[in-house]
C-alpha cells in the first residue's frame, strides 16, 4: 500500500506546476432513456489524442490544460454525442446517450468502442450486450450468456447443452465468475444444462481470457464479470417471455424519480408442473420431480452528485424430489447459490472515483432420504463474506489508475452426515470445517505513452491463510493417525502468498492495425477437485492447507489486430502459453467418502498452448463471427498415468464456431450457429479377462482414447409484429431449433454385455449415450 500512496503522491507533485493551467472535467455517461450507467463509453477530445474510457458506473475525467475543447463521446450500442466546452475552470458534464435500438433497427454485436479490439491494451477481453445474446439461437429457448461464450476462440463448453465451460486449457474451477461483484461457485441449474443467469436482469458481461489486470484475482484463467441492469430511473417498465420449460418477468422504475431506482425479475421452470397431470394417484412415482427457479433484485439510491448507494441480491435454488410409495421411500434434494452486494460510490474530487463493497455469498447441497422409519441427512457448502473498495483516479489524460485491496472470510463445509432411526438419532465422525482468510492489494495503471504506445501494467500481492478452529492430525505410512495439534478460532494454520505481475503492452502500427503483448502471474487458493467434466452440485470446494499447496500459472500471449471497412470487421490471431503448477485431481481408483478428501489427492503440472482466430462483422444486415481455436492442453503428475503426460479431459484440439444473424426484415431476424469440436479425451478399457468366473477390465492410460468428434447446428427466427400505431404493450415470437440434422454427439460411452460365460457365448460391446436429437421450442417476449 506504501507504493500506492508514494505514486500518488509524485502524480500530485508533478502537477503542482501546472496547477494554474490545468483543470478537470468529469461526470457520468448515462442512458437516455433508462438512465442506466454506460459501461466502457470512449470520451474523447477532437482532433487529439486524448481520451478515458467510462468505468464501471459510467464516471469518466480529463485533466486538460485552459481552452475550449469539443469532446466526443461514443459508444458502439449508441449514437454519437459531441458538447464544445469551454475549459476555464474545474467543470462537471454529463452526457446521456441515445440507444440506437431506439433510433434505428441494427443488429449490435459488443456493447464497446468500435475500434476498441486495436487501440486498447487490453488482450483477449470481449464486451458481450445483452442484444447479441439474445440474437443467438437458445437451447430450450433459454437465452443463456455462458452458452453464448462458449462461441468465442479460447472458450470451450463442458459437454452437449452444458453451461460450463473451460478456458485456454483450464478447469472449471479457474474462472472467476462474479454477479455484481459476489463470487458464483455452481453456475448451473438443471445439473449444469442452464445458467443462473437470468438475461432479463443482465446488464452487461465482461468476459476476460487473457491479460488479466491486476483488480482481478483468485483463479488462474479467465473472469466473467456479471453487472445487473440498476432499474429505469425515468418510467416504470415490465418485460417477461414465455417458453416451453419456463416463464420469466421483470419490472423495475423509479422509486424517487432520478433519485432512486429499482429492479426485481423472477424465472421458474415448470417441467413438475406439465409432468404431474399425467402421473397418477396411484402411481408409486407420484409427487416426484424437478423445477428450478432463481431471482435477482436490485436498488440504488443517488443521495447526490458524489454518493449514490446500491444494493442488490440473487436468490436461486434447484429442487429435485422422489416418491416410491411402493418402497415407502422418499428424497428431497436442494441446492443453489445465494448473494447480497451493497456498494457505495463516493467522487472525493473531480479525479477520483471510489468504489467501497460489501459482499455476502453462499452455496449450498442438501440430501435428505427416509424409508419407512430410517431417515438420513447430508449437507455441504461454502461461505464467503468478502469487504473490498476500488478506486479510480485520472491524474492526467494519458493515465488512469486503478487501486484498492480486499479482505475475505472463507467457510468451507465439508459433506456432513446426520441420521435418524425411530428415536435414536447418530451423527458419525464428520470432517469439520475449514476456514481461510484471503486478502488482496493491487496497484495498475492504463498509460498512453504515444499514439503508438500503450501500456497495461500492475502489480497485485495476494495472501491466503488457513485458521483454526481445526485439527492438524499426524499420520503414518499406513494413514492412520498417531497425532494431533488444535488451532483455536482465527488462529493461523498455515500460509500462502506472493506478488502477481501483469503487464499489457499494445504498438499500433496504424490507425486499423497493432500488436500487443501480454505477461501475467496468478494464484489460486481455492480448489474444485471433480471427476465429472463439469461442475455438479455434489462438488467440493476445498482450500489451501498445510496438505494442499495454491495452484499458480504464468500466462504468455501475443496477437495480431486488424480492423477494416471503417471498423465494421475486426480480425485477431491471438497465440499463448499457459504454465500452472500444483494442478490437482484424485487418486487413481478414488471413491467418494466422508473422509476428508485431502487424503485422496495428487499433485501435478499442467502446460497448454494454443492459436485462436476471430473474424467477426460488427454492423449491418449480415452480422456474426467466425472462431477458431488450434490447442493442446497437457496434465503431468508422479502418481497418475505411470509419471508420463497425458491430455486433460478438455483437451480439445480443434474448435470451431460459426455465428451469423441477417436482418430480412422490420418483421423477421434469422440467427444460425455451427459448433465443430474434437473429441473429448476419454480412458476406456482396452482388454477383458474372466478371473475365477468374473470379467476383469484392463484400462488404458489416462484419456489415451478420443470420443467421436461433436458438431451440431442450431437454427432461430425473430418474429417482430410492427403496429400501425404505438401500442403500450410490445412483443416478439423466438422460434428455435436445437441440433437441426439431428446429431447424436456422444454424451459418454458404457460396454454391454451379451451372453454367459457358462455357455461360453459372452460378447462385450460398446455403446454411446447421446442426450439430444433436434429440439424445437418457441417463446413468448413481451415489454410494456
Amino acid at each position: 500500500m506504501k507504493i500506492c500512496w508514494a505514486l500518488l503522491f509524485w502524480l500530485g507533485s508533478t502537477q503542482a506546476g501546472y496547477a494554474q493551467t490545468r483543470f478537470t472535467l468529469n461526470g457520468y455517461v448515462k442512458d437516455s432513456l433508462s438512465g442506466e450507467s454506460v459501461i466502457g463509453a470512449t470520451v474523447s477530445v477532437k482532433g487529439q489524442n486524448k481520451s478515458v474510457t467510462s468505468n464501471q458506473y459510467g464516471f469518466y475525467a480529463l485533466t486538460l490544460e485552459q481552452g475550449e475543447y469539443t469532446i466526443e463521446v461514443s459508444h458502439v450500442s449508441y449514437q454519437g454525442r459531441s458538447a464544445t466546452i469551454g475549459l476555464r475552470s474545474n467543470q462537471s458534464y454529463n452526457f446521456d446517450l441515445l440507444s440506437k435500438t431506439a433510433s434505428i433497427r441494427e443488429v449490435i454485436v459488443y456493447s464497446k468502442r468500435r475500434d476498441g479490439n486495436v487501440k486498447n491494451a487490453q488482450m483477449g477481453k470481449i464486451d458481450l450486450s445483452m442484444n447479441q445474446v439474445r440474437a443467438i439461437p437458445a437451447f430450450m429457448g433459454e437465452v443463456d450468456i455462458l452458452k453464448a461464450i462458449q462461441l468465442l476462440p479460447g472458450v470451450q463448453s463442458a459437454g452437449e447443452g452444458n453451461a460450463g465451460f473451460y478456458v485456454r486449457g483450464g478447469g472449471p474451477d479457474q474462472n472467476l465468475i462474479m454477479l455484481d461483484d459476489a463470487v458464483v461457485y455452481n453456475t448451473g441449474h438443471l445439473f449444469g444444462f442452464f445458467s443462473i443467469f437470468n438475461g432479463d436482469a443482465i446488464k452487461n458481461v465482461s468476459l476476460i481470457k487473457g491479460g488479466m489486470p491486476a483488480q482481478y484475482g483468485g483463479r488462474l484463467s479467465s473472469v466473467l464479470d456479471v453487472s445487473m441492469k440498476e432499474g429505469n430511473i425515468n418510467k416504470f417498465q415490465a418485460e417477461g417471455g414465455i417458453g416451453l420449460i419456463a416463464s420469466r418477468f421483470s419490472v423495475q422504475g423509479p422509486l424517487k424519480k432520478e433519485k432512486a431506482s429499482f429492479i426485481l425479475s423472477g424465472r421458474r421452470t415448470y417441467i413438475d408442473g406439465l409432468i404431474k397431470p399425467f402421473i397418477k394417484k396411484s402411481s408409486s412415482f407420484y409427487g416426484s420431480g424437478y423445477y428450478f427457479y432463481d431471482m435477482n433484485a436490485k436498488v440504488n439510491y443517488r443521495f447526490s452528485e458524489k454518493d449514490r448507494l446500491y444494493a442488490s441480491g440473487y436468490f436461486g435454488r434447484d429442487v429435485f424430489n422422489f416418491n416410491n410409495s411402493k418402497r415407502s421411500f422418499k428424497t428431497n434434494i436442494p441446492w443453489g447459490n445465494s448473494t447480497a452486494t451493497l456498494r457505495w460510490n463516493h467522487v472525493f474530487n473531480r479525479r477520483l472515483f471510489a468504489n467501497t463493497t460489501a459482499v455476502y455469498n453462499d452455496y449450498h447441497f442438501k440430501f435428505a432420504a427416509s424409508q419407512e422409519n430410517f431417515e438420513i441427512g447430508l449437507y455441504s457448502g461454502i461461505r464467503d463474506a468478502t469487504l473490498k473498495t476500488d478506486l479510480d483516479y485520472y491524474p492526467l489524460p494519458a493515465h488512469k489508475l486503478k487501486f484498492g485491496g480486499l479482505l475475505t472470510w472463507h467457510k468451507f463445509i465439508p459433506n456432513v452426515v446426520t441420521g435418524r432411526q425411530d428415536s435414536m438419532l447418530f451423527s458419525p465422525n464428520n470432517e469439520g470445517s475449514k476456514y481461510a482468510a484471503e486478502m488482496a492489494l493491487y496497484l495498475q495503471d492504463d498509460w498512453e505513452i504515444g499514439e503508438k504506445w500503450k501500456v497495461n501494467y500492475g502489480l497485485r500481492w495476494s495472501r491466503f491463510t488457513q485458521t483454526g478452529p481445526y485439527t492438524k492430525y499426524t499420520r503414518d505410512a499406513d494413514c492412520n493417525k498417531t497425532d494431533s495439534a488444535r488451532y483455536k478460532i482465527f488462529e493461523p494454520v498455515k500460509s500462502y502468498g506472493g506478488l502477481e505481475p501483469r503487464i499489457t503492452l499494445r504498438y499500433a502500427i496504424n490507425n486499423e492495425t497493432s500488436i500487443k503483448a501480454a505477461i501475467t502471474r496468478n494464484y489460486q487458493y481455492i480448489h474444485l477437485v471433480t471427476n465429472a467434466g463439469t461442475t455438479l452440485p455434489t462438488d467440493l470446494w476445498v482450500p489451501s492447507t498445510y496438505i494442499v499447496k495454491p495452484q499458480l500459472s504464468w500466462l504468455y500471449s501475443a496477437g495480431y489486430f486488424r480492423n477494416f471497412a471503417d471498423n465494421n470487421y475486426e480480425t485477431s490471431l491471438e497465440v499463448y502459453y499457459k504454465d500452472m503448477r500444483n494442478q490437482v485431481e484424485y487418486k487413481e481408483g478414488y471413491t467418494p467418502s466422508l473422509a476428508d478428501p485431502e487424503g485422496e489427492f495428487v499433485f501435478g503440472k499442467g502446460w497448454s498452448y494454443g492459436a485462436e482466430i476471430l473474424v467477426n462483422k460488427l454492423k449491418g444486415k449480415l452480422t456474426g463471427w467466425i472462431g477458431y481455436t488450434l490447442s493442446r492442453t497437457w496434465r503431468k503428475f508422479p502418481q497418475l498415468n505411470e509419471g508420463e503426460k497425458f491430455p486433460a479431459r478438455y483437451d480439445r484440439r480443434h474448435d470451431l464456431s460459426v455465428v451469423s444473424n441477417y436482418e430480412v426484415s422490420k418483421k423477421w431476424k434469422l440467427g444460425a450457429v455451427f459448433v465443430y469440436g474434437s473429441g473429448n479425451a476419454i480412458t476406456l478399457p482396452e482388454r477383458f479377462y474372466i478371473i475365477n468366473g468374473v470379467l476383469t477390465q484392463e484400462y488404458s492410460r489416462l484419456n489415451q482414447y478420443r470420443m467421436k468428434a461433436y458438431h451440431r447446428l442450431d437454427f432461430s427466427a425473430t418474429y417482430t409484429p410492427v403496429a400501425k400505431k404505438k401500442r403500450r404493450i410490445s412483443s416478439y415470437w423466438v422460434f428455435s431449433i436445437y441440433n437441426v440434422y439431428s446429431r447424436l454427439n456422444p454424451y459418454f460411452l458404457y460396454f454391454d454385455q451379451e451372453g454367459s460365460i457358462l455357455t461360453n457365448d459372452l460378447k462385450v460391446e460398446t455403446k454411446q449415450v447421446s442426450l439430444f436429437p433436434v429440439l424445437p421450442a418457441v417463446t413468448w417476449n413481451f415489454k410494456f
